[in-house]
C-alpha cells in the first residue's frame, strides 16, 4: 500500500519537473535496468562508461539522485570528485624539477 502512495506522490510530482528533468531520469533509470541485465555475478558490475553516465547526468540534473537504485548517490557524488581531481592533475602536468633548455640555447653556449 505504501508503494502505491509513493507511485502516486512521485507521479503528481513529475508535474511540475521540467521535461528534460524527467528525460534525465528516464536515462538513470534505463542505465540501472540495462546494468541488471547484464549481471552475471549476484553483484551489478559497473564499466567506467556506466560510471560516467551516471556522473554526468548527476552533474546536469542533480534531481537524478532520487532516481538511482543500484548505486547510492553519495557513491556518484565521489566518483565525481574523484574524475575532477585526476583531470585537474592531469591538467597541471608533472613540473617537477628543472625546466627543460631549447636546443638554440644549447648551441648558442656551446659556440
Amino acid at each position: 500500500m505504501t508503494d502505491l502512495i509513493r507511485l502516486m506522490l512521485a507521479l503528481l510530482a513529475s508535474l511540475f519537473k521540467s521535461r528534460a528533468q524527467l528525460e534525465a531520469e528516464n536515462l538513470v533509470l534505463r542505465q540501472q535496468i540495462n546494468v541488471l541485465r547484464r549481471r552475471i555475478a549476484k553483484r551489478p558490475v559497473l564499466t567506467n562508461i556506466d560510471r560516467t553516465l551516471f556522473v554526468w547526468l548527476y552533474h546536469w540534473f542533480r534531481s537524478t539522485a532520487g532516481a538511482l537504485a543500484i548505486v547510492r548517490p553519495e557513491t556518484v557524488i565521489r566518483w565525481h570528485r574523484l574524475g575532477f581531481r585526476a583531470y585537474w592533475r592531469w591538467r597541471s602536468g608533472n613540473r617537477v624539477g628543472r625546466p627543460k633548455v631549447f636546443a638554440e640555447l644549447r648551441t648558442s653556449f656551446a659556440k
